[in-house]
């Protein structure tokens, strides 16, 4: 299953739009405006959320926990590293790895060598975009929030 996450740019808060490869809405994603740390959440298309991302503050890396309702269900941290982005994933489902290509455009999610899914980030787009592709349908929410969760660590924090 492919997904495609596209960022707006021409917004206050963190607003992303989640369409599957029919370009059909799947998802919506909305930042807090005013928060101490950025604060995420994953919407279906009713509007109820799924999920929510939460930045730890104070770090020497970025660091950010998902949380289903009061649910925690994982914690991304950066990992210190030369040339690619690496990234660790403590969550409910696994523990996972994360590992990037050298320009921060290709990463595979995966667990004991097994590929779970993949994130293409495209080129010369407005905004970020990524393509999601997940295996399993019911995970697509989850990876979708860790794929919205490695963008601000990996480009939010870097500024």
């Amino acid at each position: 299953m492919n997904l495609y996450i596209k960022q707006k740019i021409f917004s206050f808060k963190d607003k992303y739009n989640v369409c599957d490869e029919l370009g059909e809405p799947v998802y919506s994603v909305e930042g807090e405006l005013f928060s101490w740390g950025a604060k995420i959440h994953l919407y279906d298309l009713n509007g109820r959320e799924l999920y929510y991302i939460k930045q730890k503050v104070l770090t020497f890396l970025p660091e950010y926990e998902i949380f289903m309702g009061n649910t925690f269900c994982a914690r991304i941290k950066k990992e210190f590293s030369f040339f690619t982005p690496r990234l660790n994933v403590q969550s409910s489902y696994g523990d996972f790895e994360i590992e990037g290509s050298f320009l921060e455009m290709d990463f595979n999610i995966q667990r004991d060598g097994q590929i779970f899914g993949q994130i293409h980030k495209q080129w010369l787009s407005w905004g970020d975009t990524y393509c999601l592709t997940v295996e399993k349908p019911e995970d697509a929410a989850f990876f979708t929030t860790l794929v919205i969760a490695i963008d601000n660590c990996l480009h939010n924090d870097s500024k």
